[in-house]
């Protein structure tokens, strides 16, 4: 988390004061080296819900070392040209679109779950990569939309109101204000929360009064919820609040959204004729939450084949998800069908509260023990930092046959591999040697792979799937 003195003149009341501010901090810092492989296409900022300005969020980005990332705020696009601005500053290339819900009335997926824990036949999209001069023009066509969900979102505050005794909320008054919506940024049902946790605050107080207060009105908290409400100094405090209120009121006050829901097939439309990319945004079935933030449920997956032929069908050309909301076997199947299917696949994780950190640190975790075909060329990876870093971490590097094979769909597989292999043997690191075979005549199959290892001149006891010995030594080594 940024410390909280810089983040607060980042979060200045107005975008002139903001960038002024970064301006003045970056006087006195230094930023880390950027890492290639820490990028971030799904970050929120105060012009949806999000502790960070599109400047603050620009700033803690690049901070933990982020190498690009993106602004995908809800219904809204207005944050983009201060997230350019700031990016500009900090010298740290960005891409800028939106998240949004559509209708998939009309399709394979009407009346089904597929993204969306509140509502059926509504589905989560990601608009990425929005061309500059198209910014406005995204804004623009969504704001009718937006004027919708500002309708629905005053239909639940009354709906709030009735719940409780005792504590009362005022939409323009105590939501808004929380907002961007003067500047035509999204408001969300965590507004709604938020205003409500600051009222709870100024109602019960914070520590031990909360919980007992939380108690009477019925909820029951986890351990962790009440460690969180007993610590009073932490300066996000309603955030924590306001994650608890989510879970326990939402469902309770949700209306389906209907009229602030463009069609699939309208928004596939405009984003092709603005040359912006449209994104189904993958949720997958949760059993044992990875993030304990949500409970188990139903999604897509038991029908995740048809929601991949019906997104095609609407013209939909992408697929984002993120990686730490998912098992490695969803994560796995995900990317086997979008190979199959010529679709794009965009990572980032979902940055909306205080205590996310921007950046998936992979390499970090001990269970990462190999970094699977980094050579694809329609990305772009600094590999002598991508390889340091490995070697750091004691993580082995993949060397792929479907990456190297005449004729293979990855952009400079064979090219970009030898760079790799020659960075590799410059800083000692160990390679796997993979087939990637998606079908039963391509198990075990490294002839390229073992062409190329004999071409470049690679050392032999660096391969470490020679013997089994080699590879569990290997895996051993891996740092904590």
């Amino acid at each position: 988390m940024i410390e909280i003195d810089i983040l607060n003149k980042l979060n200045a009341p107005t975008r002139e004061e903001r960038l002024a501010n970064l301006k003045e901090i970056l006087k006195t810092t230094e930023f880390p080296p950027m890492v290639p492989q820490y990028i971030n296409n799904h970050i929120h900022t105060t012009y949806s819900f999000s502790p960070y300005s599109p400047t603050a969020a620009v700033y803690a980005a690049r901070m933990e070392g982020l190498c690009t990332a993106g602004i995908i705020d809800h219904d809204s696009i207005s944050g983009a040209r201060e997230f350019l601005a700031a990016a500009e500053l900090v010298g740290m290339p960005v891409t800028v679109g939106m998240e949004c819900r559509v209708s998939m009335n009309g399709t394979a997926m009407q009346g089904k779950r597929t993204n969306n824990p509140d509502q059926v036949g509504v589905s989560y999209m990601t608009i990425q990569s929005v061309p500059h001069d198209k910014i406005e023009t995204l804004n623009a066509w969504f704001a009718p939309y937006r004027a919708a969900r500002g309708r629905r979102n005053r239909a639940m505050v009354e709906k709030i109101n009735a719940l409780l005794d005792g504590i009362a909320l005022d939409y323009d008054r105590d939501v808004l204000p929380l907002s961007e919506a003067k500047e035509d940024g999204g408001v969300t049902e965590r507004h709604l929360m938020y205003a409500l946790a600051k009222k709870m605050v100024v109602k019960a107080g914070k520590g031990q009064p909360m919980v007992d207060y939380l108690a009477s009105i019925g909820l029951n908290l986890s351990a962790k919820q009440q460690a969180q409400m007993l610590d009073t100094a932490y300066p996000f405090y309603e955030y924590d609040l306001l994650g608890i209120l989510k879970s326990a009121f939402v469902p309770k006050i949700y209306i389906d959204a209907t009229e602030e829901c463009p069609n699939v097939r309208d928004v596939a439309k405009l984003c092709n004729d603005i040359d912006a990319l449209l994104c189904y945004a993958y949720l997958g079935d949760v059993t044992a939450s990875v993030t304990g933030d949500k409970k188990a449920q139903k999604f897509e997956d038991d029908y995740l084949d048809d929601v991949i032929a019906c997104i095609k069908d609407c013209g939909i050309r992408a697929v984002t998800y993120m990686p730490t909301r998912n098992t490695p076997e969803q994560l796995a199947r995900l990317r086997r069908l979008c190979d199959e299917n010529g679709l794009f696949q965009v990572s980032g994780e979902d940055i909306n509260s205080p205590r996310q950190s921007f950046v998936i640190k992979a390499m970090e975790n001990p269970k990462v023990h190999i970094i699977g075909h980094p050579d694809d060329g329609t990305y772009a990876v600094d590999f002598d930092e991508l390889v340091r870093h490995a070697r750091e971490r004691g993580v082995m590097i993949e060397l792929n046959e479907a990456s190297v094979r005449p004729g293979s769909y990855r952009k400079n597989g064979r090219e970009n591999a030898a760079v790799v292999l020659d960075r590799c043997a410059h800083y000692g690191v160990k390679v796997v040697v993979s087939s990637d075979a998606h079908v039963e005549c391509d198990i075990l199959r490294h002839r390229y792979a073992l062409e190329l290892l004999e071409t470049v001149h690679f050392p032999e006891e660096l391969v470490v799937n020679r013997s089994v010995d080699a590879l569990m030594a290997a895996l051993a080594e891996k740092k904590a």
